[in-house]
């Protein structure tokens, strides 16, 4: 039996994942605002709906590992792996991640993410 039940590792997994999306989403809308686009506010409004699901996910994620005493660390990392621990229920559970399941997985979210802003417009 895992210590970590699939449901708790979702919430550490957005833990990982939700900032790095954040990051990505912000970059990109500071490029839209410098660059020579026409029209920039179609982009920048797109951009701007999936940064705000994406801080309320977040939020909701923050909240609810406070609630349940949950703690994420990153730990070491190479040009490979990046290593996390996570405490929950007096259990501390080390994961090695790939970088490339890390690139992956935050490139899949931003379509998801951008998918449900333009939903929203």
């Amino acid at each position: 039996m895992p210590l970590i039940s699939p449901e708790e590792a979702a919430h550490f997994e957005n833990m990982i994942y939700l900032p790095m999306v954040l990051i990505i989403l912000e970059r990109d809308r500071a490029l839209f605002e410098k660059g020579s686009f026409k029209l920039k506010k179609p982009y920048i409004e797109l951009v701007d709906g999936a940064i705000k699901q994406v801080q309320k996910e977040l939020k909701d994620t923050k909240i609810h590992m406070l609630k349940h005493h949950m703690k994420m660390l990153r730990g070491t990392g190479d040009d490979t792996f990046t290593e996390y621990i996570f405490y929950h229920g007096g259990y501390e559970d080390h994961r090695r991640y790939l970088n490339l399941r890390l690139r992956n997985r935050v490139e899949e979210l931003l379509r998801i993410y951008l998918a449900l802003a333009h939903k929203e417009l």
